[in-house]
C-alpha cells in the first residue's frame, strides 16, 4: 500500500513539476530552467537529509560510480519533458513518458539489469504496454 501511495505521489509530482517547468522555460529558457529546478531540488533535500540527521554518508564510497549519473540524468529529463510539453502537451508528454518507463522497466527487469531481480515477462504484461500504446495513439487522434 505505501509503495503505491508513493508511486502516484511521485507520477503527480512529475506532472506538476513539468507543468511549472513548462511555464517557467517561456520566460528564461529550458536548461536555464532545469538547471534552477536541479539546483532547487538539491537544496530541498539537503534540507530535509540534515532534518532527518541522516548518518550513511559514510557507505557512499560504496556506490559504483556507474550510479551516481543518475542525478545527471535528471537534466535530461527535465529538458525532455519541458520540450514535449510545448509540443505536444501535458497529457500526451505524460502518456508517451509512461510507455517509455515500461517499456525500458520490460528491458531492465527481463534481463536483471543493474543487479535488479529478473522477472519474468509474460503475455498479460505485454497486452498492458500494447493497450497504452494504443491508448496514446487514441489521444493523439
Amino acid at each position: 500500500m505505501r509503495g503505491s501511495l508513493f508511486a502516484f505521489l511521485g507520477g503527480a509530482f512529475i506532472t506538476l513539476q513539468g507543468v511549472a517547468n513548462s511555464r517557467i522555460s517561456q520566460d528564461i529558457g529550458t536548461w536555464q530552467t532545469a538547471t534552477i529546478t536541479q539546483l532547487t531540488g538539491f537544496i530541498m533535500t539537503l534540507i530535509i537529509l540534515l532534518l532527518l540527521r541522516d548518518r550513511k554518508w559514510k557507505k557512499f564510497k560504496k556506490v559504483k560510480p556507474l550510479y551516481l549519473t543518475g542525478g545527471a540524468f535528471g537534466a535530461i529529463v527535465i529538458f525532455s519533458n519541458v520540450t514535449a510539453i510545448h509540443y505536444i502537451g501535458v497529457t500526451l508528454t505524460v502518456s508517451a513518458l509512461l510507455i517509455a518507463q515500461l517499456g525500458l522497466t520490460f528491458l531492465i527487469d527481463g534481463n536483471g539489469w543493474f543487479n535488479v531481480v529478473k522477472q519474468k515477462m509474460r503475455l498479460p504484461q505485454f497486452i498492458g504496454i500494447g493497450m497504452m500504446i494504443v491508448g496514446v495513439v487514441i489521444l493523439r487522434l
